[in-house]
């Protein structure tokens, strides 16, 4: 139910169902229908809610009245979303198990990234968490996505002209988004009570389409909580510790109860890294109001349960002081008839020692029945790191079953291909290899068809999106530089930053340290020498932000602005400032290279490199996450010889003289030579294998079969 105050023409009245309904975000038509309806609106929001609020009565007669253009697309937009809410052939699940007759998987997340508009995401884990739903929606998989609705979500990012970040909290108006509010039986607003140290909070429950998927958010910022309680829901990864415990109990206790309010009975509760892990508690506190006993109630729980950890060190993994979670979990066990010690010892990192972090991932690994990483690499380091609880998890004759995952293995992520896949790209592969080639994505053998394109048609269409990378890139800038107050002259140069013929590199993601967004520049004489080449230039656009907590991480982005900005490199290297969804889709669109050097091992997974290559960017990458899944040798490069060094400074220093060896003996080369026409064919054919090799096993959906497969199917069975 719309909660906005939306009025729209007899003739297009299904226009609010559309907006309310997330289907749009990877619909470029029906974007499109949307901006029609006023451009500069559509320019200013790039939501169809806040669009359809702000457009004046007396404006729809112009709209409607277009000589019937209008209304022939939202005819055939609205025919297109009949078809994919309610095909009339049974989707890919109802197909490959059409007997299944249990509940639905439900994915619990801190963090949803579904659209820049809906700012309740931070970065990859986020995002992630929004392509699995939507590509839960396209293969028509019973499931219900959990999480949280944050007031003020993640922070804005400003740099100032020192180059120091500055964050801004927005408060959101949850009216103007594609959200409603669930209502109980009595016509009231759904609420579910939590239990707290000496009292009760409450969070009212959202609820959000996305496609055939639904997703239910909580949010504490209701008059019946106390003052001090309504900010729980304020802002995504607060910095305070307890506040962020107080954030997760509330997802994973109160979304259980959130679900069982609205009779909703998942078969498998998916776990999506431990900050849900809390959804446990509430699970072992139903099985003992059955009547079951201790022993049957944790059995009961581990069998429906999978989690996916994302953390490849141990620092990384949520854990919260021992004393502070028994504050907490202490009088909710004795009010639900738990053993709160056994809960105390399952949420150790180690079986020894009185004095250990209540460790949430030690918790669902010992509560879960099948567990996974999320890249190939990952799932070895996992088990390394994790080997000692798996093998006191309990035995049993099979991979994964009720007393506990033995192993942990590995789902490599993917990404939702018609989300990241940029407008020229895709309408020559819809003009080349037919409209239907959504369901072809995780085909192999259909990416194959891409070798019989043209060069020419396949470069057209990259430059077209770095193109638009380019004037994108230009507007941020020139209202950065404005605000940092510099001089017409100044930015009048902006319009000249920038060139479609010179090789681009990208590098975008959360700045982080272990990234090592620094390694291009361990030598700046000779990265120099490089990119001002006049015969063989290079461009490199960066652009994330740094946890408000990470001061290293902070610094990094004020020494990489400093170097865009005021030393001998500008004009070669850019920084964009406040990275999110629409600062990524125009990057990994439009760059010419997707440049990435983590730390070794300390890169989970990465989805970036994935979406640049659906682009026909080409991958330079350390030997990390995905990437040693996806490389063969003629798809990008790999830097470094594999060889570790034990010292931090040496590895650097080895991975920059690698990766500069790279860019002046193969990239570059690639790059600039054997041109025909002015299309480089040798590179041409890098990209038709980039994009050949991992689109199909990158994909969201292939990712999602897997869970399917290995996971879900598992988790949802009796036995």
């Amino acid at each position: 139910m719309p909660t906005a105050d939306i009025h729209v023409p007899n003739e297009v009245s299904r226009l609010t169902e559309l907006a309310y309904n997330l289907w749009w975000t990877w619909t470029p038509r029906a974007r499109r229908l949307f901006a029609s309806i006023d451009k500069q609106l559509w320019a200013r929001y790039r939501n169809p809610v806040q669009l359809l609020i702000n457009i004046e009565p007396h404006a729809w007669r112009t709209v409607i009245e277009d000589g019937g253009q209008f209304i022939s697309d939202y005819r055939r937009v609205i025919r297109e979303f009949d078809a994919y809410m309610k095909p009339e052939n049974p989707t890919w699940f109802e197909r490959n198990f059409p007997d299944y007759k249990g509940g639905p998987v439900a994915y619990f997340s801190p963090e949803y990234g579904l659209h820049e508009s809906i700012g309740i995401y931070c970065g990859g884990l986020g995002v992630l968490s929004g392509d699995h739903a939507k590509a839960a929606s396209d293969l028509g998989l019973p499931f219900v996505g959990v999480g949280l609705l944050y007031r003020y979500g993640y922070f804005q990012q400003a740099v100032d002209p020192d180059g120091r970040q500055h964050h801004i909290f927005s408060e959101i108006d949850f009216l103007r988004l594609p959200i409603s509010p669930v209502y109980a039986t009595t016509g009231r607003p759904l609420l579910v009570e939590v239990d707290f140290p000496g009292r009760s909070v409450y969070a009212r429950v959202w609820h959000m389409k996305v496609g055939r998927v639904d997703l239910y958010l909580l949010d504490t910022d209701i008059e019946e909580n106390d003052p001090a309680d309504r900010p729980i829901t304020a802002q995504l990864y607060v910095r305070g510790r307890e506040m962020r415990l107080c954030q997760e109990w509330l997802l994973g206790i109160g979304g259980v109860r959130a679900l069982r309010a609205m009779q909703i009975n998942p078969a498998v509760w998916h776990i999506n890294e431990g900050h849900s892990a809390f959804l446990l508690l509430e699970r072992l506190a139903e099985e003992r109001r059955d009547g079951k006993s201790w022993s049957e109630a944790v059995e009961s729980v581990r069998r429906g349960t999978v989690f996916t950890t994302h953390t490849p060190v141990p620092a990384g993994n949520e854990a919260f002081d021992r004393g502070l979670v028994y504050r907490y979990l202490q009088p909710f066990c004795e009010k639900h008839n738990m053993e709160c010690s056994a809960l105390m010892d399952m949420a150790k990192s180690y079986p020894e020692g009185a004095t250990q972090p209540f460790n949430l991932t030690a918790l669902a690994l010992r509560l879960s029945r099948y567990a996974n990483g999320v890249s190939r690499i990952h799932g070895e380091v996992a088990r390394q790191m994790w080997g000692h609880i798996l093998s006191d998890a309990g035995e049993r004759t099979e991979s994964s079953g009720p007393s506990g995952p033995r192993s942990i293995d590995y789902i490599t992520n993917g990404v939702h291909v018609a989300t990241w896949l940029g407008h020229d790209v895709r309408t020559m592969i819809e003009e080349k290899l037919g409209r239907d080639w959504l369901m072809k994505e995780d085909q192999p053998d259909f990416w194959e068809q891409l070798r019989r394109i043209p060069d020419r048609e396949i470069w057209e269409a990259h430059q077209n999106q770095k193109d638009r990378l380019i004037r994108f890139v230009r507007h941020r800038l020139l209202k950065q530089l404005s605000r940092h107050g510099k001089s017409p002259d100044e930015l009048r140069e902006v319009h000249h930053a920038l060139d479609p013929n010179v090789l681009t590199i990208g590098f975008a993601r959360r700045f982080a340290t272990y990234k090592r967004a620094y390694l291009l520049f361990n030598d700046y004489n000779r990265l120099k020498s490089i990119i001002t080449d006049r015969e063989h230039p290079v461009q490199i656009i960066f652009s994330g932000k740094a946890h408000p907590a990470d001061e290293a991480g902070q610094e990094l982005v004020r020494q990489i602005v400093n170097l865009a900005f005021y030393s001998e490199l500008k004009g070669y290297v850019f920084f964009i400032e406040n990275y999110d969804m629409r600062v990524a889709r125009h990057l990994v669109q439009g760059v010419d290279v997707w440049l990435n050097t983590p730390r070794k091992p300390r890169e989970a997974s990465g989805t970036s490199g994935m979406k640049a290559a659906l682009n026909g960017a080409v991958n330079v990458s350390i030997a990390d996450g995905w990437w040693p899944e996806a490389y063969n040798g003629q798809n990008g490069w790999v830097i470094g010889d594999g060889k570790g060094f034990d010292n931090d400074e040496m590895q650097d220093y080895a991975d920059a003289a690698s990766l500069y060896e790279l860019l002046e003996k193969e990239i570059l080369p690639a790059y600039y030579s054997e041109r025909e026409d002015g299309v480089p064919r040798r590179w041409v054919g890098i990209m038709k294998e980039s994009m050949i090799t991992v689109a199909p096993r990158f994909s969201a959906t292939r990712m999602l079969r897997q869970y399917i497969q290995d996971a879900y199917r598992l988790a949802a069975s009796p036995d």
